[in-house]
């Protein structure tokens, strides 16, 4: 997987790899910023495609194979 940053996660597309509350396509709606401008970006929202559901997430799970896949994918068990 290429490196992701922080600052360019806005509106990306994800599949989990096992569906959250029955959903599996997420879209990163929101990039948290820390009160502080300098410290690091740590969380992300995540919205549902099919439920809207907004879920709060360390940013840095993305990178986690085994939790998500980048882009949206007709099954979460496949390989891109």
């Amino acid at each position: 997987m290429t490196p992701l940053h922080p600052k360019k996660l806005l509106l990306t597309k994800w599949t989990a790899v096992h569906p959250i509350a029955k959903n599996k396509h997420f879209l990163v709606s929101r990039v948290i910023k820390p009160d502080l401008p300098e410290l690091a970006i740590e969380w992300v929202e995540l919205e549902a495609v099919y439920s809207k559901a907004v879920t709060r997430i360390h940013w840095r799970q993305l990178q986690d194979e085994t939790i998500w896949r980048r882009g949206w994918q007709s099954s979460a068990g496949q390989q891109p």
